[in-house]
């Protein structure tokens, strides 16, 4: 074969790293991308951040002391005008003030009232002021564990029933229950000197501390103990331990009926009995609250406005960015071409990350835009009139690739009269409706939800009988369908639903 030369044309798509840097800050949560900011400020001296301009509030401060100043001097001069001319230990003061006639070391037996007179003004010590702004320190949230451990060194143990009730404490779960049996603990501590029944005596004691309860091996041993804590005049206090030892399962599978029959209680007399049983904290460890709050930064906020619905940006939750143009007129003037160079490279940097922050900001914009005008039923009426939609209906209408949507819609989060929701919460699928109108799942759900918080308590609504009343208003919704809607909404079944009470 002759070797030849040919000019070929071909198009390709390529990732640039500024392409990169754009779909990276696209799909970055407000936290992620404000600590992403941080990071670029720190890294590249050409991007800074704007200040926010407080000449006003400056000039109204000034204001605000000059009229201060003014009142004193005129609160000075009158109290002058009423001095007595005896005080003339206080001007004397006032003059060797003036004068700097302090001597640089005081004697030890001497006071500062000596020298300035007793008519000075009082040092204010920092904190003093009740208007200093306070200065958070953070919090502490301890675990059942530590809870418990904190009320044992307060209370009076023998050695070797400390090394006990530690045993009992570390095999507590965050739900407040003994996670291993007694004989486990007493062989764990390895003491010939210790027996079983100092252990469960251990046990009795920290089962009595806060929360009580706590440590106990069963549902049943908790309500028992909690149980302890009330008087013994309390009206029902018999009857309620009694259920509680005898008919426990027939308590949690709520046989009501059953129950009257076994223990001879009527309607009254047991819905009484579950009043007070309804008092008690089954799980003593949710008492402890160990989870950190997580807070969530809108991104846009939406609002109605002389009758029409108004999307904005949160600009309070990013900063504002811009290239420092003192540093980027030095790439001009400097002579070294290290600087020059470095200048230039950080300078591009910042003008791609800047560009690509109002590209997010713009293309956010847009889809919030579109699922407003989607779903404005959803903003006047409530869920129940939520619409089917799509990622792919938002890409079409913004002109944008569904993936984009994707990416733009995740963790990303929009306030609104409603409450504050998640954009990929508008997306859901759709059921089919007898008059050939689609209905969204979120819809579906909704009525779930008003359907179950409407029932009676004695008689709650079986999915099956769910299914019937959608049926009845056009929505053909199966029972599997029902029960799937119903988990989602963390719903019980409805034979755990019905109560006395």
């Amino acid at each position: 074969m002759k070797p030849s030369l040919q000019l070929k044309f071909s198009q390709q798509l390529t990732m640039t790293p500024q392409l990169q840097q754009a779909i990276k800050l696209l799909q970055l949560s407000t936290i992620d991308l404000q600590q992403e900011i941080q990071e670029a400020l720190e890294s590249n001296p050409l991007l800074e951040m704007l200040e926010q301009d407080f000449s006003d509030n400056e000039q109204g401060q000034n204001e605000q002391s000059k009229g201060e100043k003014d009142t004193d001097a005129s609160r000075l001069s009158n109290s002058d005008n009423d001095t007595d001319l005896s005080s003339s230990d206080n001007v004397d003061s006032h003059d060797a003030l003036e004068k700097n006639d302090i001597p640089d070391d005081l004697p030890l037996d001497s006071s500062w009232e000596e020298y300035l007179g007793s008519s000075s003004a009082p040092i204010r010590m920092v904190g003093s002021n009740p208007d200093d702004d306070y200065v958070f320190q953070g919090e502490t949230s301890d675990s059942i564990q530590d809870h418990l451990m904190w009320q044992m060194e307060l209370t009076h143990f023998s050695d070797n029933d400390r090394s006990i009730a530690i045993a009992i404490i570390d095999s507590i779960d965050d739900s407040g229950y003994l996670t291993t049996t007694c004989e486990d603990i007493l062989d764990s501590l390895d003491n010939e000197d210790i027996e079983l029944d100092e252990v469960e005596c251990v046990l009795k004691r920290i089962q009595m501390f806060d929360p009580v309860g706590a440590g106990a091996r069963s549902v049943q041993e908790c309500l028992l103990v909690q149980l302890k804590q009330f008087d013994e005049n309390t009206p029902w206090i018999e009857e309620a331990r009694a259920l509680i030892k005898e008919h426990s399962d027939l308590l949690s599978s709520k046989d009501y009926r059953t129950l009257m029959r076994k223990t001879r209680l009527k309607e009254d007399q047991l819905r009484e009995v579950m009043r007070l049983l309804k008092t008690l904290n089954p799980r003593p460890g949710s008492a402890i609250s160990t989870k950190e709050p997580e807070y969530v930064i809108p991104d846009v906020n939406v609002y109605k406005k002389n009758g029409v619905w108004t999307v904005e940006l949160n600009n309070d939750a990013l900063p504002a960015l811009s290239v420092n143009e003192t540093y980027a007129s030095l790439g001009k003037t400097s002579k070294n071409p290290n600087d020059s160079q470095f200048i230039k490279s950080h300078l591009q940097e910042a003008k791609w990350f800047i560009k690509s922050l109002e590209s997010r900001n713009e293309t956010l914009l847009k889809v919030s835009h579109c699922i407003v005008s989607k779903q404005r039923e959803f903003f006047e009426k409530g869920p129940e009139k939520m619409i089917p939609m799509v990622l792919n209906d938002v890409a079409e209408m913004v002109d944008m690739h569904e993936s984009t949507i994707s990416r733009v819609t995740t963790q990303k989060y929009m306030h609104t009269p409603r409450g504050i929701f998640e954009l990929k919460y508008f997306f859901s699928s759709h059921v089919a409706t007898e008059s050939g109108e689609n209905c969204s799942s979120t819809a579906i759900r909704a009525f779930i939800k008003k359907m179950v918080s409407a029932e009676p308590a004695h008689k709650p609504l079986s999915d099956s009988k769910i299914a019937q009343v959608l049926a009845e208003q056009g929505i053909q919704v199966a029972r599997r369908t029902i029960a799937k809607y119903r988990e989602s909404l963390n719903i019980p079944p409805s034979n755990q639903r019905k109560s006395l009470l």
